[in-house]
């Protein structure tokens, strides 16, 4: 009984197409064969840089297109603001029932002698029915308000964009992430395809002693234990690089995430191509820090403000209108309407509002304080972060040389160790063991080469370069 299944997957240079041949023979053996066909880049594929990647996260994500109509939200609010040093002009109507005249105490005997000094008439005064229509025109000149909620608007603006591009960072620094780990992704599955493809000679060689009965049946089970976990890691690695390249589409904002066929640019995945020389730690690029600082000087900016709470508002305000008085209810009855209009200047001297001045200012002065705090731990945890990531990267391409010295030894001591199997000069257990410290030895290295980008990536992050990869 045979089972026949095939897959690709896209590298740097070609498309790899990966041919699987499972098989059960006598004794329940599994026979795998890995045939490489290498091809020409498909006509047509799409190669995606890192630099297009992010810009197309900024212009696709909508998390990022929210942030910029928050961006403009704000800035339509303060443009509205200006609008409050124009006249204000507003149409009055109101027509009142009043069921209930009010009645005062005329003392007659003082206009009209015929009646004791002392005397009293009680007149109810008003009609049944009255309305009242007309414009009210204001036109502030002395309002210092206005010009304090203008400041404190244009400053919110900044804040809000200082907020949008620390969104766009964050993002930038986890569409990298995910980016270089395809890359990382492609060197493991040609290193998985090659593991793959020795184990199985190895397993072939220790089969063959097996048949000549010069081997125990369990050296012949750890290779075909070696050749699984070969296949299973190459398995992994394909099934790995599939997700990170749809989640890599979703972080760009690409809607059709299946779309995976596209490739990446080689020099990717290359450790030694990475250098922090010349990147000098620049808090004030790191939209984190800009933000808290815009927040610091925005709550100074309210305390300061709190004043013009008690300064006096200087405005001219004019009426031009109409009375009707009537016992009747008739809108319209002629001879009932009378005109009515003032011009004037208003003043008005803010005494007490139901709130204490002082306390705000206290209030928003350690808001402020606060702020600072945050700013200045925040870069103390920073240049602590660079600092290590730089002595881990260092140590890390040091282990790498080292490692892959190592690699290269054990994979031609393994070949030397088939030869002399082969040749009935080395035990099958010996083989088997290179091979799972072979194994070993390249997850090891894998894990370290992710490390080494993890830190490279957190160097430009928290010394405020990251942006170089895009710009």
């Amino acid at each position: 009984m045979s089972l026949f299944t095939s897959f690709k997957y896209q590298n740097n240079n070609a498309i790899s197409v990966v041919t699987i041949y499972f098989g059960l023979r006598a004794g329940s053996i599994i026979l795998l064969t890995i045939l490489l066909l290498y091809s020409g880049s498909a006509p047509g594929q799409n190669v995606l840089s890192l630099k297009q990647a992010i810009n197309s996260g900024f212009l696709k994500r909508k998390t990022i297109q929210s942030g910029k109509s928050d961006l403009i939200i704000m800035k339509l609010q303060t443009e509205a603001l200006y609008k409050k040093y124009l006249p204000q002009i507003s149409v009055e109507y109101n027509y009142l029932y009043n069921p209930i005249l009010q009645t005062s105490v005329l003392p007659i005997g003082v206009f009209n002698s015929a009646y004791p000094a002392d005397a009293k008439m009680n007149l109810r005064f008003g009609t049944t029915w009255s309305q009242t229509a007309g414009v009210t025109v204001l036109q502030p000149l002395i309002d210092f308000s206005i010009a304090r909620r203008i400041n404190e608007s244009k400053l919110q603006e900044r804040i809000t964009a200082a907020s949008q591009a620390q969104t766009e960072y964050e993002m930038a620094f986890s569409i990298a992430q995910t980016y270089i780990q395809i890359g990382l992704q492609e060197s493991k599955i040609k290193s998985a395809i090659a593991d793959t493809s020795r184990t199985f000679i190895s397993y072939l060689i220790l089969n063959n002693k097996y048949n000549e009965k010069r081997l125990l049946k369990s050296d012949l089970n750890k290779s075909i234990i070696n050749h699984n976990n070969a296949v299973e890691q190459l398995m992994d690695a394909l099934s790995e690089m599939i997700e990170d390249k749809v989640y890599l589409l979703f972080l760009t904002g690409e809607t059709a995430v299946e779309k995976t066929d596209f490739i990446i640019s080689p020099s990717s995945g290359n450790p030694y191509n990475l250098t922090t020389s010349g990147l000098i730690s620049n808090p004030e690029a790191i939209p984190e820090f800009q933000q808290l600082e815009l927040e610091s000087q925005l709550t100074s900016l309210k305390a300061r403000s709190e004043n013009t709470k008690q300064l006096p508002t200087l405005s001219i305000k004019g009426f031009l209108g109409a009375n009707q008085y009537t016992n009747k209810f008739d809108p319209i009855e002629s001879n009932t309407w009378f005109g009515l209009s003032y011009i004037g200047l208003d003043l008005k001297l803010p005494l007490l509002f139901g709130e204490s001045v002082k306390k705000n200012k206290q209030v928003l002065r350690i808001q402020s304080t606060q702020f600072n705090q945050q700013k200045d731990d925040k870069s103390a945890i920073y240049a602590k972060d660079t600092y290590i990531s730089k002595l881990k990267i260092a140590r890390i391409l040091l282990q790498l040389k080292t490692q892959e010295e190592n690699l290269a030894l054990s994979i031609e001591s393994i070949a030397i160790t088939q030869a002399r199997v082969t040749e009935g000069q080395e035990s099958g257990s010996t083989l088997n063991v290179d091979e799972a410290s072979l194994q070993s030895l390249k997850a090891e290295y894998e894990l370290t080469k992710m490390q080494l980008w993890n830190n490279y990536l957190n160097v430009l992050k928290t010394t405020g370069h990251l942006n170089i990869l895009w710009k």
